[in-house]
């Protein structure tokens, strides 16, 4: 009978600890698929908002320069899809909208999209009605300012769904934190065959434990792919600004040199048309400094450390900042994603400097040491936080390219006050990120 009955508060204890396991799984499959899924799905919607306001600014940048022979309202149509797109894209986002969205933010971006078609439909009004300077001045002191406001909410609320998500992933540790200590009560009160179940659900949590750690490599390739997709991106707009605007225009500079030259000397016919070239030529020179910052064509034919001899000078005419360059060690070959990646990461520090540290001088040191290459900035600027409540999403995009090639990227404060970004990547990364990404690619 004691038999029977130990059997009975055996079985009892099992099927309740059991019971409580199950419990613990199915809050955890619940967070997984309500929060981080519903996250994942609102941010892919936020990433369509941001493309198509994206693609409203180029087309207002073009209404603007006046370099189209179209009127203002032939662009009424290419409003009315993205339109369209973009009100489909909020349907889905509202669905999808993490629980921590407040109504305030909800409402916030609804009536900043209904005031930016209505800017838009009376800009378009006046361009029917033959306003068309008029049209041009309120896309440049209204829809623009808006357009901008549009896509800093947006890319706060991308923001806000990484920390939900980061927020979601110490939920789910705790659970499994909670799961673990009752596993280590349990055994201590229980004989060999509460031991068994015990080690079948530890083996069971292992495999959740190798779930979650495919969740996040699978994170780390979305986020990898997000990069890739934009660096190809701006390296196809780069090449079209240069090879077609860049042809063009040289071949109306050439038409414009023939017609001059056949214009009578003093006439006032030359004047003019040395005038006109003179504008195409600083036009031109727009367009291929505007192609060099999307994606220089250096990084692919001289690589990363003749761009950097280019780059930094240029960052200082257009700034006036004062940067003194450095550079130490025995240069090796980097690869070029690898290259673009530390690209990238100097050209966010340099804005940084630029646009918020009021400082007059910046310092960039380059180091090819024997196992890693290092890059510094520094400023004796205004500075940041260390540890600040929100990063920036520059910040956020220079850790992750700094992860995706193995490497480590912190930000400090010098003695001097300012601040220092310090990057430091494995040489085996840069020199062969590339080649293990198209190996990955083709298994």
């Amino acid at each position: 009978m004691g038999l029977v009955l130990g059997l009975v508060i055996t079985l009892s204890a099992v099927l309740a600890y059991s019971a409580y396991i199950t419990w613990q799984v199915k809050g955890l499959r619940k967070l997984q698929t309500n929060l981080v899924d519903r996250n994942r799905k609102d941010s892919l919607q936020l990433l369509r908002i941001q493309n198509d306001l994206n693609s409203l600014a180029v087309a207002m940048r073009d209404m603007i320069s006046g370099d189209e022979p179209y009127p203002l309202t032939a662009w009424s149509a290419q409003f009315e899809r993205i339109h369209t797109d973009l009100d489909d894209a909020m349907r889905l986002e509202a669905t999808f909208a993490a629980a921590s969205r407040t109504p305030q933010q909800s409402a916030f971006l609804t009536s900043s999209f209904n005031q930016f078609w209505d800017a838009a439909d009376r800009i378009f009004a006046l361009a029917r009605n033959g306003n068309t300077k008029e049209a041009r001045e309120q896309i440049q002191l209204s829809l623009q300012e808006r357009q901008a406001t549009l896509s800093t909410a947006v890319a706060r609320l991308l923001v806000q769904n990484t920390e939900n998500e980061e927020q979601a992933g110490l939920q789910i540790v705790e659970i499994y934190d909670r799961v673990q200590r009752q596993v280590y009560v349990f055994l201590a009160a229980t004989l060999l065959a509460i031991l068994l179940s015990s080690l079948s659900i530890i083996r069971w949590n292992r495999r959740l434990f190798a779930q979650l750690a495919e969740i996040s490599e699978r994170r780390s390739e979305l986020a990898q792919k997000l990069i890739a997709t934009q660096e190809s991106t701006l390296r196809y707009i780069s090449r079209e600004l240069h090879d077609e605007f860049g042809q063009v225009l040289t071949a109306v500079g050439s038409m414009l040199r023939r017609a001059g030259s056949h214009a009578p000397e003093g006439s006032s016919l030359r004047s003019d048309l040395q005038e006109v070239l003179e504008t195409v030529q600083s036009t031109l020179e727009s367009v291929r400094s505007l192609s060099q910052a999307l994606h220089p064509v250096m990084l692919d034919e001289a690589g990363l450390e003749s761009t950097l001899d280019w780059y930094i000078p240029t960052v200082e005419r257009q700034t006036g900042i004062t940067i003194s360059y450095e550079k130490q060690g025995k240069p090796f070959a980097v690869d070029g994603a690898a290259g673009v990646h530390v690209y990238r990461i100097l050209q966010e520090a340099l804005n940084n400097v630029a646009r918020h540290s009021v400082a007059k001088q910046a310092w960039v040191r380059l180091r090819f040491l024997p196992e890693a290459l290092e890059l510094e900035v520094e400023d004796h600027g205004v500075g940041f936080s260390e540890h600040p409540r929100k990063q920036g999403i520059g910040l956020v995009a220079m850790r992750e390219r700094s992860e995706l090639m193995g490497g480590q990227i912190v930000f400090s404060r010098p003695h001097e006050g300012g601040t220092r970004v310090h990057l430091v990547v494995p040489r085996e990364k840069a020199e062969s990120y590339g080649k293990e990404d198209h190996s990955l690619a083709r298994g």
